[in-house]
C-alpha cells in the first residue's frame, strides 16, 4: 500500500512543479486570474452584491470600490456565518472556522475556512511544500518510505451553531484530509484531535515512537517536548534520535521563529536534517522557503489569494494606496493585504514584509503592524497586554509608569515564559496579587496564551521584575530616543530591548 501511495504522491508532486513554475514566470497574469475568479465566485453573496462584484472588470475598480478591512470590520459578517447564515462573504454555509488569537473585541478570532480554501490553498500548499523540498533540498529523499509526524491542535463544536466546528487550522485540515493520507501520516486522527494537550502528548508518544518517522511538521516548542518524551520513553540517554527514527530527514516549521530553538533541535535530530520554513496563518498559506541557503519565502500566487501591499509608513493614512505586485519594490517595508477564497476581502493580516526578489517574488517577514509576542504560538498582542496591565493595576491600587515584555525561550532545564520589566509610579498593595491578575487576565482575553499556559506545560508563570524609578527614561536617553514620538517597545518577540535594559540596571 505504501509503495502505491508513494508512487502516486511522487507523480503528483512532479506534475505540480510545472504549475508552480508557470505561476512564478507569469505572476501578474496569475494574480489577475485569481482576482477574477474570486469576484465571480462571490458575486451573489451579501458582500459581493453590496459592492456589485459582477460589474467589476479591473483591479483598479476593485481597489476603488472595496474598502480595506480589519477583522473587527468584517466580524459582523463573520458572525452571521458563525450563526449558520449562507452566502455572506462566500457562497454556501461555512461549517469550519479556524480559531486564532484574540482582538480588542474578543479573546479569539474565528477565521472562515471554506471547501475551496481547504483544497485550493491549504492542501495545495502541503503538496507544494513537499514538491519544493524534493526539488530544491533533497533529490535523494526517502521521505515517503516513512511517515510524516504532524503536530496540531483540536476541534470543538461551535457555540454559535451546533453544525459548525471551531479549532486550530491544523485540526480543521486533519479532520478534512482524504482517507488515504492516514497511511502516510502519524499520529492517528483520533490522537491528533485530542483536546487535552498533556493527554495528547502522552498518546502521541505512544503511537509515534514505534513508527518510522521521516519528517515532522509543527511548531518547534511542541516538537522539542515530544522528541524529549520519545527519547525518555525509549530509554535513550544520549539524545540520539536516529536510534528511534533512523530515516528522519526534514523538519517543516512555521508560525513561530525557529532561531532560538535551532541549536536544541540540532542536538536532537539525526544528521543530516533539513529545516524548511513556511509562511502560513489561519487566514491562508502564503509562502514556502525557496532555497536551502536562504530563509526567504517564495510568494505562492495561485492559491486563491489576491495580494496587495501598503507602504508601512503610509498604513495609518485613511487614503493609503495599496500596491499590486507590479508596483512593489525590493527593500521597502509593506503591510500585507489579502483577498481570499475563504471570504476575506482586502483584509489586513497584520504582517509587515520586505521583498527580497522580484523575479521570482521572494520575501521575508520583518514584523507585525503591531507589537506582539509569539515565541510559542501564543500570539499576545498589545491590546492583550494593555488590558492585563490595566486590570492588575486597578485591582491592586498600582500605577504603572512603563513596562516591556519578551519571551524566555526553552532550555534543557526549564520551559518557556514571558519576562516583564515593570516600573511603577505607585507600587501595588501586593506584588503577588498583581502578578496573578496580570497572568489570569492574559489567559482570559487570549485563548492561545491560555492554551500554552495550561499546566505550565509550554509557558510557565510570567517572570515579573520591578525595576527602579527612572529606568526606562534613562534607557531612552542613552539611546537618543527621548521625545514625544519615542517609547519603550511594550512587547518584543526577541530579547534585545529587555536584555539591554536589564544590563543597564545590573539584573541577571
Amino acid at each position: 500500500m505504501n509503495y502505491i501511495l508513494n508512487t502516486i504522491v511522487g507523480w503528483n508532486l512532479k506534475r505540480r512543479m510545472s504549475q508552480i513554475e508557470y505561476a512564478v514566470s507569469h505572476p501578474f497574469e496569475t494574480q489577475e486570474t485569481v482576482l477574477k475568479e474570486l469576484l465571480k465566485t462571490a458575486s451573489f453573496t451579501e458582500w459581493g452584491e453590496k459592492y456589485d462584484y459582477s460589474s467589476i472588470e479591473t483591479i483598479e475598480e476593485f481597489q476603488e470600490r472595496v474598502p480595506i478591512s480589519t477583522y473587527e470590520a468584517l466580524f459582523p459578517y463573520v458572525e452571521k456565518m458563525l450563526n449558520g447564515e449562507p452566502d455572506i462573504l462566500w457562497p454556501g454555509h461555512i461549517l469550519w472556522f479556524a480559531k486564532s488569537s484574540g482582538t480588542t473585541n474578543d479573546r479569539s478570532k474565528f477565521i472562515p475556512v471554506t471547501e475551496m480554501s481547504l483544497h485550493e490553498c491549504h492542501f495545495k500548499a502541503g503538496k507544494d511544500l513537499l514538491a519544493l523540498y524534493l526539488y530544491n533540498h533533497r533529490k535523494d529523499s526517502k521521505l515517503f518510505s516513512g511517515k510524516v509526524l504532524s503536530i496540531g491542535g483540536s476541534l470543538q463544536v461551535s457555540h454559535f451553531n451546533e453544525k459548525a466546528r471551531l479549532g486550530d487550522l491544523s485540526a480543521v485540515m486533519t479532520e478534512n484530509l482524504p482517507f488515504f493520507y492516514e497511511y502516510i501520516r502519524t499520529p492517528s486522527k483520533k490522537v491528533a484531535l485530542m483536546a487535552d494537550w498533556e493527554e495528547k502528548l502522552e498518546a502521541m508518544c505512544e503511537e509515534v515512537m514505534n513508527e518510522d518517522v521521516s519528517a515532522i511538521v509543527g511548531v518547534p516548542t511542541w516538537a522539542i517536548l515530544l522528541i524529549r518524551k520519545v527519547l525518555e520513553r525509549k530509554g535513550i540517554k544520549d539524545n540520539d534520535l536516529s536510534k528511534v527514527w533512523p530515516n528522519m530527514e526534514a523538519f517543516f516549521h512555521g508560525g513561530v521563529n525557529i532561531t532560538p530553538y535551532k541549536e536544541q533541535l540540532r542536538t536532537l535530530l539525526p544528521e543530516p536534517n533539513t529545516f524548511v520554513n513556511i509562511y502560513n496563518a489561519s487566514e491562508g498559506f502564503f509562502g514556502i522557503q525557496y532555497k536551502p541557503d536562504s530563509e526567504d519565502f517564495l510568494l505562492m500566487l495561485d492559491y486563491g489569494i489576491f495580494y496587495e501591499f501598503i507602504p508601512h509608513n503610509e498604513e495609518s493614512q485613511a487614503q493609503a494606496k495599496a500596491l499590486t505586485l507590479k508596483e512593489v519594490k525590493m527593500g521597502e517595508t509593506y503591510a500585507m493585504i489579502i483577498s481570499t477564497n475563504a471570504g476575506l476581502w482586502r483584509y489586513k493580516i497584520g504582517d509587515t514584509i520586505q521583498f527580497t526578489g522580484l523575479n521570482p517574488f521572494t520575501l521575508r517577514i520583518v514584523g507585525r503592524t503591531q507589537q506582539f509576542i509569539n515565541a510559542f504560538g501564543e500570539e499576545v498582542v498589545m491590546e492583550n497586554a494593555e488590558t492585563a496591565i490595566a486590570k492588575a493595576a486597578k485591582e491592586t491600587g498600582a500605577v504603572v509608569r512603563d513596562y516591556t515584555a519578551a519571551p524566555v525561550y526553552f532550555s534543557s532545564e526549564s520551559g518557556g515564559a514571558h519576562e516583564w520589566l515593570i516600573e511603577f509610579e505607585e507600587k501595588p498593595r501586593s506584588q503577588e496579587i498583581f502578578d496573578k491578575i496580570l497572568d489570569d487576565t492574559l489567559r482570559s482575553v487570549n485563548s492561545d496564551y491560555d492554551a500554552k499556559r495550561a499546566g505550565n506545560f509550554i509557558l510557565r508563570q510570567p517572570i515579573i521584575r520591578v525595576v527602579p524609578d527612572g529606568t526606562f527614561y534613562q534607557w531612552l536617553k542613552e539611546k537618543g530616543r527621548l521625545g514625544g514620538q519615542n517609547k519603550v517597545p511594550r512587547l518584543k518577540n526577541d530579547r534585545d530591548v529587555l536584555e539591554s535594559i536589564k544590563k543597564k540596571i545590573n539584573i541577571e
